[in-house]
């Protein structure tokens, strides 16, 4: 691990990672603790109390909005191995399937947790509940990462949202470790391409926002989980391939397939009766990279139908930081300009 130099009073120790295009980093060592009895207590305070972490990892001049920062914190609960919650330049998260992937593989191939060949069982408390990684590993890599993620399930399907732009629109809203709004992307008349992430990511936002004035979501049992976080479009290929692209805050779209959003998606495919359990489905990102979506069961979540996902991806080790963490840094607060948050400038709460 790099070394602190000796006129620094403390230094947060990353990993570098990447899930598919996707930047994913984890804090290792350094962070402050965050008070909460679960890691849903610990996230609505990094949210609601104090977010001066979340904005010093995930801001300018340390940071750039097409990234995630992952806090790894020690589990709350005894079947964890441990506990992570996803920094955003929004807010906290309480899942992600791309930044677990991420930090699954950080924590294996740091050492931080053994590495058993060929496979590696690790378990992992998050605000949405316990997710069960199992890392396929040769050589002291992990080849692959399967997420046995939290129950998915379906708030509503078809809701109509009315739009200034391409009149009433239809989308599901499922939740998959996060609440997704799901819409099918010829309604917006884009296509799921590089050529097209400036305008995917403006449409993406501006239902958000929609959504926010005329839906409201609640987690049946999870305190804080009350908030169509994301947008993803969908397109169906010939060949039963799903193109995904989620629109993140403050404006840009997801590099990875999406691993909660494939989730909320395949809820939706159960719901409709197009997928059964055992079933799976590839998501393919808007450059390129696969994750593979399987129903492995049913279940219930506060007395809804529900099914339990697994996603499978790739992440990839690209170096190791060390970051000076200092109150007296005057950027310390970091901060936001419009050429890349665009109108979304004015959310950021100082």
């Amino acid at each position: 691990m790099l070394e602190q130099p000796k006129c620094w009073t403390q230094a947060l120790q990353l990993v570098e990672v990447h899930c598919q295009g996707e930047i994913g980093k984890v804090i290792v060592a350094g962070a402050p603790k965050i008070p909460g009895r679960t890691m849903a207590e610990k996230m609505n305070h990094i949210n609601q109390v104090d977010d001066r972490l979340r904005r010093f990892v995930t801001l300018e001049p340390r940071a750039s909005v097409n990234m995630s920062v992952n806090l790894l914190v020690p589990p709350t609960r005894a079947d964890a191995d441990a506990g992570f919650i996803v920094l955003q330049a929004d807010r906290a998260h309480a899942m992600s399937g791309s930044n677990c992937i991420c930090v699954v593989t950080a924590l294996l191939e740091t050492g931080r947790i053994a590495m058993t060949e060929p496979e590696t069982v690790v378990k992992l408390d998050t605000p949405a509940g316990l997710v069960t990684a199992t890392a396929r590993c040769q050589d002291g890599r992990c080849l692959s990462v399967s997420l046995d993620n939290v129950a998915a399930f379906v708030e509503v399907l078809d809701q109509p949202l009315s739009t200034p732009e391409w009149g009433e629109i239809r989308l599901d809203i499922a939740f998959g470790g996060v609440y997704y709004a799901i819409v099918d992307v010829q309604q917006v008349g884009l296509r799921i391409e590089p050529s097209h992430a400036r305008e995917l990511a403006v449409a993406g936002i501006k239902i958000k926002r929609l959504l926010q004035q005329q839906v409201s979501v609640q987690h049946p049992e999870i305190e804080g989980l009350d908030e169509i976080a994301y947008v993803m479009f969908r397109h169906f290929e010939s060949d039963g391939v799903i193109q995904t692209c989620t629109t993140l805050q403050p404006g840009r779209v997801d590099r990875s397939p999406c691993g909660t959003g494939s989730s909320a998606n395949l809820a939706v495919l159960f719901s409709r009766g197009e997928v059964r359990v055992g079933d799976q489905r590839t998501s393919r990102s808007i450059i390129g990279g696969e994750f593979t979506a399987q129903v492995l069961a049913q279940t219930s979540v506060g007395g809804r139908p529900a099914i339990l996902p697994r996603i499978t991806g790739q992440a990839w080790i690209y170096g190791m930081e060390l970051m000076r963490f200092d109150d007296d840094d005057p950027m310390s607060k970091g901060f936001a300009l419009s050429d890349t948050w665009g109108p979304q400038v004015d959310l950021l709460r100082n």
